[in-house]
């Protein structure tokens, strides 16, 4: 047989080409067709089985999005990172009931990645269906969008989601999917109620009540996933599950939740069913009616769910029983202890005048030329390392000289103020033609060699427009401390909140809040190394020339590892009444302390009145517990303060306060990031949505601190006149 000419083998060649494409598109398009088919008829479709040229099966995503910017090349470090992790995340996410989110690899080619299974309490093939999503999804991911960086895709049973840019912790709230159908279950004792709802009022009150009850289980609960069943109405009920992903906080998961519950009634106006389904959560509901045919009133499951639901009441009941006497214990405890407190510092108060009259007595004018050359240095006779103080770039050592003539020898006609742990000086160096603010430790300061080169070090590291800069510093050799910063011609925020004669207008003050939420950022998330500073209150807020907020003494701060969120220092440090209730008790302070401190300085910046607060009966109450009062009466704004005489934005004025009650809730699970709140103040973010009341169980933390800030009242009221009649006795003899 003659061979057919080259020619003619080409052109059979392409044609068969060309069919066999023709094919692929019409399978691809019957495809579609068939999926969009069972979407109007409510058949589950799972996912599309698709098979590749190669044999193997793609699962097929109902939603994805790929990048097109910056895509990586194969064979890359970043390709390499990305197909690690999508590797190991099966095997993680089956070990971890369903969700997994990690890293791979450093620097710009580090991946991050995040898989959860969407709740299926109502599906029998739900954990089937997991599996083979955990299992496939990652790699058809990677080969639908190939070469794409930040990828995100939704299918029936999970949802996938990587980049290069670090996403855990903050909610997408983008609704991605929804359907107004879900699976019937037939084998079940009971089915799902067909068509639209009649009483579409009371489907819409019902199904409001039932999600809102179970968006905040579903934040407080380690797997952030909830489910519940409520009565409709006779013979039918309705089921709801709502979930958020693993790595979000409990505001974040609330905030994604409520906004999907918002637009329910524009999604799903009366349907009996509905999903929607995102990247960070997960809400569905179903009405479901009794079948006559099958119920039997003596079904052992029907039994075991009555069981189950009696013996969980019977159980919270009980718990509830333990919590109140436990409340009740911590309250006398308090109180005793409250008593045993003001008893002992009454006594190191006679003992502490006592001393330091006999020092005043023994004090001598010394001098830095006077003393000898040492090899070691001493503080309060023990020996110190000076070379902490001088580590790296930043503040530079004084003489103590150039300090005595910066501040006329520290004379009463420079002193600025005086506070817990020392005075503080102006002054001014005539050689570079600066003011400047000397701190002179005292020598009876609780502030030692730890705190004063806590204070060095740290805010050496540190560069934000609203801190207070520290030129300098001096230590004599043995007792003498002293802190060189930037002088701030209007002083402490203090003085013009509660000082008579000194009125701050509310611009003024809205621009110091945005300042301290600013550099309360800064110290947070935006330092190399995270800083907690454990003492925020307005007198260590300073106002410059222009009354800007500069936070300033940072003789408690500490460095802390990882986010900061639940990185906890050891002992209680700061001062009552800004101090977290749990810091009290519990002697450790985190981010989460700061964020309370700062809720209560914007409170009394608002309100215009210290933490204590006289309730109008004698009794001293806190801040915050006083504004929770007009926040749930619903007249928010009665808790502004009365001499701005209504001269205020009111939007602003009402985001701050509910920030501030935000932040100080004493929960602190529900308190935002900094990040959070100051996004709300900006009008970056919405208000966010809150209960009208302080929940009971967080309020005894806020009636003990009551009690506690009710005796430092009292002693501030006591010590003037007990050091009075001391020293007059002291005199007398």
């Amino acid at each position: 047989m003659v061979p057919p000419p080259p020619r003619l083998l080409l052109l059979l060649h392409l044609a068969l080409v060309a069919m066999h494409c023709s094919g692929l598109e019409n399978r691809y398009s019957s495809r579609n067709y068939r999926r969009k088919r069972n979407e109007w008829l409510g058949a589950r479709v799972a996912y599309d089985d698709v098979q590749d040229g190669g044999g193997e099966t793609t699962l097929r995503p109902s939603v994805i999005s790929c990048s097109t910017a910056g895509n990586y090349t194969d064979g890359s470090q970043y390709h390499v990172n990305l197909y690690n992790l999508l590797s190991a995340i099966p095997r993680a996410a089956a070990k971890n009931g369903g969700f997994f989110n990690g890293t791979f690899g450093e620097g710009g080619d580090k991946v991050f990645g995040l898989i959860m299974c969407y709740a299926g309490k109502y599906d029998h093939d739900f954990n089937t269906e997991c599996l083979d999503c955990l299992n496939r999804a990652p790699e058809g991911t990677m080969q639908l969008c190939q070469h794409s960086r930040k990828v995100r895709a939704l299918y029936n049973a999970c949802t996938v989601r990587y980049s290069d840019e670090p996403f855990f912790s903050v909610a997408d709230i983008t609704i991605a999917y929804h359907v107004k159908r879900t699976p019937d279950q037939s084998g079940n004792i009971r089915t799902v109620l067909a068509g639209q709802v009649v009483d579409i009022v009371g489907m819409r009150r019902t199904r409001l009540e039932l999600i809102r009850g179970l968006t905040p289980r579903a934040a407080q609960a380690t797997e952030r996933t909830a489910g519940g069943t409520t009565q409709f109405i006779d013979g039918q009920q309705m089921q709801a599950d709502v979930q958020c992903t693993r790595d979000l906080p409990a505001s974040e998961c609330m905030r994604c939740l409520s906004y999907y519950t918002d637009q329910l009634p524009r999604l799903f106006p009366n349907n009996s069913r509905g999903v929607i389904k995102g990247y960070s959560c997960y809400l569905s509901y179903i009405i479901v009616v009794d079948k006559p045919y099958t119920i039997e009133l003596g079904s052992p499951l029907w039994k075991q769910e009555r069981e189950w639901e009696w013996e969980r009441e019977r159980e919270m009941a009980s718990s509830e029983r333990r919590k109140q006497r436990r409340t009740v214990l911590i309250i006398a405890g308090v109180v005793a202890g409250t008593v045993a407190l003001v008893l002992c510092l009454v006594g190191m108060l006679v003992c502490f005048l006592l001393y330091r009259r006999q020092r005043q007595k023994a004090t001598a004018t010394r001098s830095e030329l006077e003393q000898p050359l040492k090899d070691t240095a001493y503080f309060r006779g023990k020996s110190v390392d000076e070379d902490e103080l001088e580590q790296g770039t930043g503040p530079r050592r004084f003489s103590y000289d150039e300090l005595v003539l910066a501040t006329d020898g520290f004379s009463d006609g420079n002193k600025l103020g005086e506070g817990g742990f020392g005075s503080v000086y102006r002054g001014f160096l005539a050689d570079v033609n600066l003011h400047i603010a000397v701190k002179q430790v005292s020598k009876s300061s609780r502030q030692g060699w730890k705190e004063f080169v806590s204070e060095v070090r740290i805010i050496s590291r540190l560069r934000h427009r609203n801190l207070v800069q520290l030129l300098g510093w001096f230590h004599s050799g043995d007792d003498d401390l002293l802190l060189v910063y930037e002088l701030m011609p209007n002083g402490s925020l203090d003085g013009h909140l509660h000082k008579p004669g000194h009125l701050l207008p509310w611009p003024a003050r809205y621009e110091v809040m945005l300042g301290l939420g600013s550099v309360l950022l800064y110290l947070h998330e935006e330092t190399e190394q995270r800083v907690v500073h454990r003492d925020i209150k307005p007198s260590n807020v300073m106002l410059d020339a222009s009354f800007n907020a500069k936070l300033g003494d940072f003789g408690l701060a500490r460095l802390i590892v990882g986010d900061g969120r639940g990185s906890c220092t050891t002992g209680a440090a700061g001062t009552l009444g800004y101090m977290d209730p749990k810091c009290v008790f519990e002697a450790t302070a985190s981010v989460e302390s700061d964020v309370y401190s700062f809720g209560v300085v914007l409170l009394e910046i608002a309100c215009g009145r210290r933490p204590a607060v006289d309730d109008g009966d004698g009794a001293v109450i806190h801040l915050v517990q006083w504004a929770w009062k007009s926040y749930g009466g619903g007249a928010i704004l009665e808790a502004a303060d009365a001499q701005l005489d209504g001269e205020f934005d009111g939007q602003e004025m009402e985001r701050v306060l509910v920030v501030g009650l935000w932040c100080s809730h004493p929960d602190r699970s529900m308190r935002p990031s900094i990040r959070h709140a100051v996004g709300v103040l900006r009008f970056e973010a919405p208000l966010p949505i809150s209960h009208r009341r302080c929940p009971s169980r967080h309020m005894c933390w806020l009636r003990i601190l009551s009690v506690l800030w009710g005796a430092v009242v009292m002693l501030e009221r006591l010590i003037p006149q007990l050091e009075s009649n001391l020293i007059r006795g002291l005199l007398h003899h």
